[in-house]
């Protein structure tokens, strides 16, 4: 049975080149491929969640700029819905440039976050929650993630957060939060490692963290219980996204078994997604 989830956070167009490597200063450089799609960590995570039979929305800002009508096109194709909120701005979306080095799968990134594109939570639309299964926040519509997530802990929809970076206000968010999913880049104030980032976490009551480290094991807590999971092997092409589909594909996991089990689906979908290049090929 299909399930309903609502994403919210960063929508970008990301612009991702194949080369042989970044270009150094004053270097330019031919790349051997190229791709165009949607971005952001939420708006990846809608698509992940979308391609496994489910449906989703992506609440972020969108805006009514011709080139929003690439991002509009790719979602689309994705299955993924758009609730926008300041269709009315005129201004380009964030762009992102990247990257991918062809022998390691490696990315480099140069974009601009959403610190100028924050909303209020009255721009949420009415009923945006119904009958939706999951939500996911990343943290860059802090506001709007907030009320959010205070409506759905309201309604008991269980809350999943991307913790790709700390920013401030996250920790509104995390007490309301049922699953941390957390980079190894996610350092919360005077958490300078792991071992602080699960105290911390803990102490604000959230029951399942779990930290990805790339290629390496996954640590995790699980209600009183630590461990840690070995994600699949692979020959990564590009690694770009990887994380943000695993957020999505743990959305879809979640809601059908243990937290455990999520993680593990999870990192076998994410691991997918780095054997070819761009986050859509996977899907194919």
């Amino acid at each position: 049975m299909a399930q309903r989830g609502l994403f919210v956070g960063m929508v970008t167009l990301d612009m991702v080149y194949l080369a042989a490597a970044p270009p150094t200063n004053n270097q330019k450089l031919v790349a051997s491929d190229y791709t165009v799609s949607a971005g952001g960590p939420a708006t990846n995570a809608a698509v992940a969640f979308s391609a496994l039979n489910n449906q989703a929305t992506i609440l972020g800002v969108v805006g009514s700029h011709p080139i929003t009508n690439l991002i509009r096109a790719d979602l689309d194709s994705c299955g993924v819905a758009i609730a926008d909120l300041d269709p009315d701005r005129t201004e380009p979306p964030p762009v992102s440039s990247i990257i991918t080095t062809e022998s390691t799968g490696e990315r480099a990134v140069v974009s601009i976050n959403a610190s100028k594109i924050q909303m209020a939570p009255d721009r949420i639309p009415v009923d945006i929650l119904r009958d939706v299964n999951v939500v996911l926040i990343d943290g860059h519509q802090m506001a709007v993630g907030v009320a959010i997530a205070q409506q759905a802990k309201a309604q008991n929809i269980p809350v999943v957060v991307d913790g790709g970076s700390w920013k401030p206000g996250f920790e509104q968010v995390l007490a309301l939060t049922d699953y941390a999913i957390c980079s190894a880049n996610f350092h919360p104030p005077d958490c300078p490692n792991s071992a602080a980032v699960f105290a911390a976490l803990i102490n604000l009551g959230i029951r399942h963290i779990a930290i990805t480290k790339g290629d390496q094991p996954i640590q995790f807590y699980d209600d009183g219980e630590m461990g840690a999971i070995a994600p699949p092997q692979v020959e990564a092409v590009d690694t770009l996204g990887a994380g943000d589909i695993f957020h999505g594909a743990f959305c879809h996991f979640v809601l059908q078994t243990n937290f455990r089990e999520a993680l593990v689906a999870a990192a076998k979908v994410a691991a997918q997604s780095c054997t070819g290049f761009g986050t859509r090929h996977w899907l194919h």
